[in-house]
């Protein structure tokens, strides 16, 4: 999971030259470790938290007196795509974790080709940015058994773009891999299946060390950048205890009930938070699990879209809000934890209490006194704001309950900020800062955004909005945030082209898919459900479309509202402008109901005949379509459910809910032979669908 809080002191890395005599390992590994600061512990950090906030609005405030009428000439877009780093033993019929995320990246710095094309190693080597390339860029990521890609370049809204992502991701996947040792592969998986058992890393350390304090992972599982152990171990200790990650286990045949996890050691006396388990941080009937490392261990597919202003932006914010829950759903693909069958399909969730901060008063277990306020979510959640000025925006979409700082909205007002704007960056910061360095307290610097990203990066909800940075010419961003990495490239391209092809449409035909926030937080939950994609039904929208005279008719060949004027304030209950449908019904359309919901992909395809897209083109971009049209009517299954299916199937699987060690190695061999050959052998046609 992208987890790259901006470390406010950790000072941007000098890029070597392409030209330049290559690192030495020892030097790169400074470059990769070491900071320019020194990190408060959380009793320290907690005592400056409101001067890093208040420093925070003062440069979002300059950020935005310098910024907000910014233009761009038109849309770019990028994708990031996080790999789980494998080690085979095929003698002992066993996979492990490799915790070589330094050597590999090492490796990639000193293969000059990278930098020569643009691309190379986020912060250490890269190249000029080329016209004409798209090379990948490799990152650092929280696991050290992670590593995250991205093009070399934005990519455009050209329609010769779409079709060369799935291209570049298969080409980013095979350059890391040349920098891999031979029983190394880097996986598309969203969780390592047993995360947390036993010897699941290469090499192997002792649990419970002093940062995470975990009974199940190692301290050096977590990348050694300090930004990322003072992360977690401040998270730890402002909310007082070890995080709570409780997921209900699948319940089979011989599943022992009531489940009582048999891999919780209730005798650990190492440190004061071994109390947990002896305090009922295990439930019974879950899988438990108590690091940030079995949330930020996470992978996940996140496309970032820049905006021609900030209008735009905000607008595309919006109306991609509550198509989250159902881009959740429909890549589904976390079914295990820990080596045990879940009994929900995706990761959100299990992120959110990885890095769940908040106090016992602010959880509401006890009456405020220390605090200022209960907080309802994580700082990992589901969106609590609207931002758009869209006059269709109706107050009964906001959440009449969002908690936010007064004090810092009313600054943000006084500065030339509109309410809506404020209100969410107020809502942003009631959290405190959790990473603090010394250095950053000295002088406010209003051409940086440390202190503001200290707060903004930290808040990980499944939408955000991303101001330009100080000193760039870069333009307003919004970030999708809640797929799932998909096995195979064909699939990752396939949901993120399909993503950028619904903003076109989006603002093409200006869709309106308001509904109110906290349906949409709702969704979310309903995403977790086993099987959710075809099971259950998801609040939205029922008329995307601007008023005007008449309706395109349920169909591919839904023509473009061009015309339209903007609509007038709506007028009548919201309860009446959205209901339950099922996930095909929302992709695909309610073409039983006369005037029902025209379906997403149908809009898509209305906006690719509005612009006159060739034939070959067209061919292309319904490879991808029909996948997503399929997994969303049940033809094709999530990845959630094939893997959930193999561990079924499996003759070593006794229906108890473990995946043992065997179960583990083949499904992730299968995951290697599906990302490969893409179904085209057979394995996985019920998620692929039959290809050639």
């Amino acid at each position: 999971m992208s987890s790259r809080p901006i470390a406010p002191a950790a000072r941007p890395l000098p890029f070597i030259c392409a030209r330049r005599a290559p690192l030495d390992k020892q030097e790169f590994l400074l470059r990769m470790v070491l900071v320019i600061g020194t990190p408060l512990d959380w009793p320290e950090a907690k005592k400056v938290a409101s001067h890093v906030r208040s420093w925070g609005i003062e440069q979002l405030l300059a950020i935005w007196r310098r910024a907000k009428g910014k233009e761009r000439d038109a849309l770019l877009w990028g994708d990031e795509v996080e790999y789980l780093v494998v080690c085979y033993d095929d003698e002992n019929h066993a996979v492990r974790l490799s915790l070589r995320q330094a050597d590999i990246l090492m490796s990639l710095v000193l293969d000059d080709t990278l930098p020569d094309q643009g691309g190379g190693v986020s912060g250490v080597q890269q190249g000029p940015v080329k016209a004409l390339e798209t090379v990948p860029i490799f990152h650092p990521e929280f696991g050290r058994f992670m590593l995250e890609a991205t093009p070399g370049k934005p990519w455009g809204i050209g329609f010769k773009d779409l079709l060369d992502v799935e291209h570049n991701m298969k080409w980013r996947r095979a350059r890391a891999k040349d920098h891999m040792d031979p029983t190394e592969y880097p996986i598309t998986l969203t969780t390592f299946p047993r995360l947390g058992t036993k010897d699941c890393t290469t090499p192997s350390y002792p649990v419970s060390g002093e940062m995470l304090r975990s009974q199940f992972v190692p301290d050096e599982i977590a990348n050694p950048h300090i930004r990322f152990p003072t992360l977690a171990a401040n998270i730890r200790f402002r909310r007082g205890r070890k995080v709570e990650i409780n997921v209900p286990v699948f319940r089979d045949e011989k599943t022992p009930w009531p489940f009582r996890d048999p891999t919780v050691d209730y005798d650990l006396h190492q440190w004061p938070e071994d109390d947990d388990v002896r305090n009922g941080a295990a439930k019974d009937g879950c899988i438990y699990m108590d690091a940030m490392a079995f949330g930020m261990g996470s992978c996940c597919l996140q496309i970032t879209f820049q905006a021609k202003n900030i209008a735009e932006g905000r607008k595309m914010y919006d109306q991609l809000s509550p198509l989250g829950p159902i881009l959740l759903a429909l890549t589904a693909a976390t079914p295990i934890y820990k080596g045990f069958l879940a009994d929900t399909d995706v990761r959100w969730n299990q992120i959110s209490r990885s890095v769940d901060d908040r106090t016992r008063e602010e959880l509401g277990e006890l009456p405020l006194k220390n605090d200022r306020w209960r907080i309802p979510k994580s700082r990992y959640a589901s969106n609590s704001t609207y931002i758009s000025q869209d006059p269709r925006l109706r107050k009964e979409y906001l959440d009449p309950d969002l908690v936010i700082d007064g004090d810092l909205k009313q600054r943000l007002l006084d500065g030339g900020m509109d309410d809506l704007l404020a209100t969410h960056f107020a809502h942003l910061f009631i959290r405190d800062p959790i990473v603090v360095f010394t250095e950053d307290l000295r002088v406010l610097d209003l051409d940086k955004a440390d202190h503001f990203e200290n707060l903004q990066s930290t808040n990980w909800q499944h939408m955000r909005f991303k101001p330009p940075p100080p000193g760039s010419d870069t333009g307003w961003r919004v970030e999708f945030r809640p797929m799932e990495i998909q096995i195979t490239d064909f699939e990752n391209a396939a949901f993120s082209v399909f993503i950028v092809l619904i903003t076109r449409a989006i603002l093409s035909f200006d869709l309106n898919f308001y509904i109110p926030i906290t349906r949409v937080s709702e969704n979310m939950e309903t995403a977790h459900i086993r099987d959710a994609v075809s099971s259950q039904k998801f609040y939205f929208r029922k008329n995307p479309f601007p008023s005007r005279v008449g309706r395109p008719a349920n169909t591919s060949d839904t023509s473009s509202p061009a015309a339209i004027s903007r609509p007038p304030s709506p007028l009548g209950p919201v309860e009446d402008e959205y209901e339950l449908m099922t996930i095909n019904e929302i992709i695909n359309g309610q073409q039983s109901t006369e005037g029902g919901f025209p379906g997403l992909i149908p809009l898509v395809e209305s906006y690719l005949n509005s612009m006159n897209v060739d034939v070959e083109t067209r061919c292309e971009l319904a490879r991808y379509l029909d996948l997503i049209r399929k997994r969303a009517d049940g033809t094709l299954w999530t990845a959630a459910k094939w893997i959930r299916n193999f561990v079924r199937n499996h003759p070593e699987y006794q229906k108890d809910s473990v995946v043992n060690e065997i179960i583990n190695y083949d499904l992730v061999k299968a995951a290697e032979t599906i990302t490969r050959n893409e179904g085209r052998d057979g394995l996985a046609v019920e998620m692929l669908g039959a290809r050639q």
